[in-house]
């Protein structure tokens, strides 16, 4: 079973895979494995991160929405 891993999880997988290659300790067998899962985690990262902008986005302009409704009263 896959699960996705939370921001936190993948920040910590994509530093390791960066730290084995930075230290040269990935063997060149499994070097393409680690780019393509640094890359996939970095995506996940950005779409995590695309959806909390988002959405306190949206909580701040309702929020904003709220306070001068209260203003005209």
């Amino acid at each position: 079973m896959n699960k996705t891993p939370s921001y936190k999880d993948a920040i910590e997988e994509i530093e390791s895979i960066v730290n084995e290659v930075e230290n040269e300790t990935v063997d060149v067998d499994v070097l393409t494995e680690k780019v393509k899962r640094a890359t996939f985690l970095i995506k996940l990262c950005k779409q995590k991160l695309r959806k909390t902008d988002n959405e306190v986005k949206k909580i701040l302009k309702e929020f904003d929405k709220e306070g001068k409704a209260e203003e005209n009263l």
